[in-house]
């Protein structure tokens, strides 16, 4: 698997640390670089102020300098108030649809202000003022979460964990977080509760007795030194019948007496969390988990956005449409375009169209390089793949041979944004849960395409397809085509 190797790095090196066989770093290992906040502060600031007093000045406003600070301060101000300032969100992956949510929101405090100031800049003119402030903005963001995944990635600015729990709780808890890079949590430590073997290779900072002590101080004290001598900064707490009730909420009042975070994993996996509610229930704490959207009014938004995106692309593109089909004829003899069988949604079978990017026999030429494939699942995937034609090559490098797809959604069969289509032969292989991404239509981008395509493992691609079909929403729609035209640029995992 691609991931493997960066959480056991960052394993290493925080349990180098935490055993004194590292050197103490410059600062602790769950500290953000210094310059996030500044620089997320001062683009934010110059984004606004800058392109506003220019365009005040340009409009003759009596008082652009005076407009293009309270656009600056407006813009901040609100997303101080949204919290995208605090420790927590600095360099975190939010997409851009929050921050056009916030854009937003300040469109509407300015227009309020309009009102009140008697301020007379054209509405076009100061709206477009605002723009770049959005873009800025959504490019610090980009800046940020680059720095901070390459620091994570060499065991920096990470959470230092303990996870408490069963034996067979906190050992699977431990297995996710390692199989996963896209989190800031490295474990340093687990206290078992009760016997039972670990073979996840973490360190046992302390046992806790399998039936609850008559003196809690028990219990505290052996995590409040677990803690200490590992430096954790988190305690995350598996629950189980032996950590749970009134054990569990003593442990809480612990670690909260202490300054300690305490984080509790509810077992859910997968789970947007715009899906969970809190409720309580008598005293008990308890989490709804909503349904995934399958009827309603976002459903009504995505089919008008397929089929008036596919309409609008196929007719803007036709001139590219006319280039590829003559250069893909004049590079290699046969047919421009290549249909394939593919499996819909409910098991449906349709005709996918493609650009043809390989030679014309590709298909039974396919068993004799079967000893080749590089995919560690059902899907067959060469790097160097032997079929492919040079003008195919330069296709797959930019995604165009996946266009004529347009046609599939017009006509219904996909979708602009799903999970990708599937073989028929790799459909009679799948179990329960790989079918369950059959429940939605194929699409043309998904959590795949922009998460790394072909350099993704199988394991990979069914969780972010399931990802995707339990979390779906129109707003990660929207923002999934965004981060398209960068997975395009980037061209990672394209071949």
């Amino acid at each position: 698997m691609r991931h493997v190797h960066f959480p056991a790095q960052r394993l290493a090196a925080a349990a180098a640390e935490s055993a004194g066989l590292a050197a103490a770093p410059a600062r602790r290992l769950g500290d953000k670089a210094r310059w996030y906040l500044p620089a997320a502060l001062t683009a934010d600031f110059l984004g606004a102020a800058v392109p506003v007093g220019l365009v005040f000045e340009a409009a003759q406003q009596v008082r652009p300098v005076y407009c293009a600070l309270g656009a600056a301060l407006a813009w901040t101000g609100v997303q101080a108030v949204r919290r995208r300032y605090a420790a927590r969100a600095l360099g975190e992956s939010r997409g851009v649809l929050p921050v056009v949510h916030d854009w937003l929101i300040l469109i509407g405090v300015l227009a309020v202000a309009r009102v009140v100031t008697g301020e007379s800049t054209p509405r076009l003119s100061a709206l477009g003022a605002l723009l770049p402030a959005l873009l800025i903005t959504v490019a610090c963001h980009k800046l940020t979460y680059r720095h901070l995944s390459a620091a994570r990635r060499e065991a920096h600015a990470v959470s230092r964990v303990l996870v408490v729990g069963e034996p067979g709780a906190a050992e699977s808890v431990i297995e996710h977080l390692a199989a996963r890079t896209d989190h800031p949590y490295v474990v340093v430590g687990v206290v078992p509760v009760g016997a039972g073997p670990l073979e996840g290779g973490v360190p046992v900072a302390a046992r806790l007795d399998a039936a609850a002590p008559e003196a809690p101080t028990a219990d505290s004290a052996a995590l409040l030194g677990a803690v200490r001598s590992h430096h954790a900064d988190l305690v995350l707490v598996a629950p189980g019948a032996r950590i749970a009730g009134e054990r569990l909420r003593k442990v809480a009042w612990a670690l909260h007496d202490a300054g300690l975070e305490l984080a509790v994993f509810p077992g859910l996996v997968e789970v947007s969390v715009k899906r969970l509610e809190t409720l309580s229930a008598g005293g008990l704490a308890v989490l709804r988990v909503a349904p995934p959207v399958s009827r309603g009014v976002q459903t009504l938004l995505k089919s008008v956005l397929d089929r008036t995106g596919a309409a609008a692309g196929l007719l803007l593109l036709s001139p590219v449409f006319l280039a590829i089909v003559l250069a893909i004829r004049l590079g290699s003899r046969g047919p421009a375009f290549y249909r394939q069988r593919r499996i819909g949604r409910d098991g449906v079978p349709f005709v996918m169209w493609k650009f043809r990017t390989m030679v014309v026999d590709a298909d039974r030429l396919k068993s004799k390089l079967s000893g080749d494939n590089e995919n560690d699942g059902l899907m067959f995937k060469i790097r160097r793949d032997p079929r492919v034609t040079r003008v195919g090559r330069l296709l797959r490098r930019t995604s165009m041979d996946e266009l004529p797809q347009l046609f599939n959604v017009l006509s219904g069969h996909m979708s602009l944004v799903g999970p990708r289509p599937p073989l028929p032969e790799e459909v009679a292989q799948y179990d329960e849960v790989e079918l369950r991404r059959l429940t939605v239509r194929p699409g043309m981008t998904g959590l795949w395409q922009i998460s790394g395509r072909s350099d993704l493992s199988w394991d990979e691609t069914i969780q972010l397809d399931l990802q995707y079909v339990d979390n779906w929403s129109f707003t990660s729609d929207v923002d999934v085509m965004g981060r398209t035209l960068r997975a395009v640029v980037d061209g990672r995992g394209a071949y």
